[in-house]
C-alpha cells in the first residue's frame, strides 16, 4: 500500500509546524514521516554572504522542489532519503543531511507547497493554515531574533520588501488548492481532530 501524503500549508508564522506537530502527536509519530520545504532552500554556498542575504527566500525559484518531488516519489516507493539541512544564520545548505525513512504517512509542510502543480498533485489531503498577518508578523519576527541569528531591522525590511508581497503574489492564491482551511492553526482542536480522524480512517481503508 503506497503511503498517504499530507501537505500542510499557509503563510510565514501561520502555525504550520504547531499543526504537523499536532497531526504527528494525533497519529503516531511511528507513523510519520516530515519532509519540510525549508530544508530545500537552494545551495547558496558559492556566493559572497552580502549576496545570500539578498536573495528572495519567499520566491518558488528559491527552492530546490525538483529535488522534493523526487525525494517524495522515493518515500512513496518504499526508499529511504537523504533530506537537505539548511543553516538560516548563514543562507545555506550544511554539508551533512538528515535521513528520513518511509512511513505509512508523510507530512510535508511548508509556505509553497502548493504553488508547483507537479508537487501539489502528489497530496492526498491539502491543509491550508490561515492566520491573521498580524499575528503571522509578531511569530515571523520572534522566530528570526531568537532562532536564525537576524536582526529586527534585517527582520523588518524582508518582510516589507519579499515576504509580505509574495504571500500575496503566491502562498494566498495557492489556498483554493486547499482540501480543508484551518483557521487559528494549532489552536483550533476541532479541526485537527477532523483531520486526524480522517487520516486514520484513510489508513484503515
Amino acid at each position: 500500500m503506497q503511503p498517504l501524503i499530507i501537505g500542510v500549508a499557509g503563510g510565514t508564522g501561520s502555525g504550520k509546524t504547531t499543526v504537523a506537530n499536532a497531526i504527528i502527536d494525533r497519529v503516531g509519530r511511528e507513523r510519520i514521516a516530515l519532509v519540510e520545504h525549508d530544508s530545500y532552500y537552494r545551495d547558496q554556498s558559492g556566493k559572497p554572504p552580502e549576496v545570500r542575504a539578498r536573495v528572495n527566500y519567499d520566491h518558488p525559484d528559491s527552492l530546490e522542489t525538483e529535488l522534493m518531488i523526487e525525494h517524495l516519489r522515493q518515500l512513496r516507493a518504499g526508499y529511504p532519503i537523504e533530506m537537505p539541512v539548511y543553516d538560516f544564520a548563514i543562507h545555506t545548505r550544511k554539508r551533512e543531511t538528515k535521513r528520513i525513512d518511509p512511513r505509512p504517512v508523510i507530512l510535508v509542510e511548508g509556505i509553497l507547497i502548493f504553488v508547483d502543480h507537479t508537487l501539489r498533485d502528489m497530496f492526498d489531503v491539502k491543509v491550508f493554515v490561515d492566520t491573521d498577518a498580524d499575528i503571522r508578523l509578531i511569530r515571523r519576527l520572534q522566530r528570526d531574533l531568537e532562532e536564525r541569528g537576524r536582526t529586527f531591522e534585517s527582520v523588518i525590511t524582508q518582510y516589507r520588501e519579499s515576504v509580505r508581497p509574495m504571500h500575496l503574489e503566491f502562498v494566498e492564491p495557492s489556498k483554493r488548492y486547499a482540501d480543508v482551511i484551518l483557521p487559528e492553526g494549532g489552536f483550533n482542536a476541532v479541526g485537527l481532530d477532523l483531520i486526524a480522524a480522517r487520516v486514520q480512517m484513510l489508513l484503515e481503508a
